[in-house]
């Protein structure tokens, strides 16, 4: 979809009224998380690939610009402009599944201003919420210590759309597979699926639902035991797997009760019948915090599914993002708002050691730190081929494992420190002087447009 109209209305307005004063300067836009969550300590990026994928095809069809014409009365050379206008700028960006803090560009967008605000809406859609998605997954694949994680979220999500990006999301952020059939197609991830309480009780009996299902899913048989009574349904399991000389892959999964000690009894009964190669599956409700609990008290859990939570987000639903105009023709900008101030000019994020520096993207790294920005789109077109996801994954592994342990913590987390280079405070403070003497005295500066 080339969704010239998947914005918000006054990005039109405006990026008309720039086409029609002729306001064609390249203008640089800056997209951030002015603060984190609470219980928080870093996110992971997410979100770039189908923000790219956007700005590679946008433009204006017929009928959004009939739209324009006769619902919301823009004239003929409006349109005209519309209808010629593509994304023709470059874009800087944080990798997808790196560790990034408040503060800390996850992207800047470089274009002729009418290009570069147009697409602020789409920008916004996609890494905040991926990155919020993929933030909270991560959170409980720290929490799972180890054990496979699959996203159940697909039912819950607040569309089709959003059940898509967080298939993906969830597998950026070390997932290891989806309930969600289209997700696993359109991403190439392992699709995972057992049986519904439905099945159960569409048969007889337990056990003729287990032995249907397991002769007709014989190398991937997992068996939903708690329908009934759920240590019932374990032996119901285990009699079945021993009927049916079943020898590949087996497991159990309990989706409710006290998912510890049913577990735990779960295994014993398993052990006992010389299965203890079956898995146990956990899900139902979970989030990282019960995870972590259930990680804590030892319960023998090999794999959780994990739905509703992780697919909004449920604690953190949204992110406090921004996207803002930091520099315009040579000019850098920047906003006085009480609370929403932000850094002027293009920008660069350098990652040391223990800290992270925010600095102009022209300076040099300070010693021992590296950039987290790169350039990933230049005059509209990707500069490299699209990330298999197998390695976003991996690089969000990484950075996992060299987040210090308060940063990763579930509860009361201690973010990275993030700094701001001299050059750029300095820059920041000398605009704000101007500003201030501008809105001290407007008499002394008439609106040139020159602030």
């Amino acid at each position: 979809m080339p969704g010239g109209l998947l914005t918000d209305m006054y990005e039109v307005n405006m990026a008309a009224s720039y086409l029609r004063r002729g306001m064609t300067d390249q203008a640089t836009f800056s997209l951030f998380v002015r603060r984190l969550p609470a219980d928080r300590g870093f996110l992971i990026a997410a979100g770039l690939e189908d923000a790219l994928r956007f700005l590679e095809d946008f433009s204006f069809e017929q009928e959004d610009l009939d739209y324009l014409r006769d619902v919301q009365g823009h004239g003929a050379g409006t349109l005209r402009a519309l209808a010629d206008l593509r994304f023709t700028g470059e874009v800087w960006a944080v990798p997808e599944g790196r560790a990034v803090f408040a503060g800390e560009p996850l992207l800047e967008v470089t274009a002729p201003i009418a290009e570069a605000q147009m697409v602020e809406t789409m920008m916004l859609n996609h890494l905040t919420f991926q990155t919020s998605v993929a933030s909270k997954a991560a959170r409980c694949v720290l929490a799972a210590d180890g054990a496979r994680l699959i996203d159940f979220a697909f039912r819950r999500t607040q569309g089709v759309e959003a059940a898509m990006a967080v298939a993906r999301a969830t597998a950026v952020a070390g997932f290891a597979a989806t309930s969600n059939a289209e997700g696993a197609r359109r991403y190439g991830l392992p699709a995972s699926g057992t049986m519904a309480h439905s099945y159960v009780q569409a048969f007889p009996s337990e056990e003729d639902a287990f032995a249907a299902f397991a002769a007709d899913f014989p190398d991937r048989t997992t068996f939903l035991v708690d329908t009934y009574d759920t240590l019932s349904g374990v032996r119901r399991a285990v009699d079945v797997v021993r009927r049916l000389g079943l020898t590949g892959p087996v497991g159990v999964r309990l989706d409710s009760g006290d998912l510890g000690a049913l577990a735990g009894e779960a295994r014993r009964l398993l052990d006992a019948a010389g299965l203890r190669h079956a898995q146990i599956v956990a899900s139902g409700g979970l989030d990282e915090y019960e995870i972590a609990d259930l990680v804590k008290a030892g319960a023998p859990i090999d794999a959780y599914g994990v739905g509703t939570k992780v697919g909004v987000s449920a604690d953190a639903p949204y992110l406090d993002t921004a996207y803002k105009l930091v520099a315009y023709g040579d000019r850098p900008v920047m906003k006085l708002s009480p609370g929403k101030v932000n850094l002027p000019g293009a920008k660069q994020v350098f990652r040391g050691p223990d800290r992270d520096v925010i600095a102009l993207r022209e300076e040099a790294p300070p010693a021992g730190c590296h950039p987290l920005l790169v350039p990933v789109l230049v005059d509209g077109r990707r500069i490299a081929p699209v990330e298999p996801i197998t390695v976003v994954r991996d690089r969000c592994m990484s950075e996992l494992a060299r987040l210090p342990a308060p940063t990763r913590a579930l509860r009361a987390p201690r973010p990275v420190p993030v700094e701001i280079s001299l050059r750029l405070r300095r820059l920041q403070d000398r605009l704000r002087g101007t500003l201030s003497e501008r809105l001290a005295d407007p008499a002394d500066h008439p609106a040139t447009g020159s602030w």
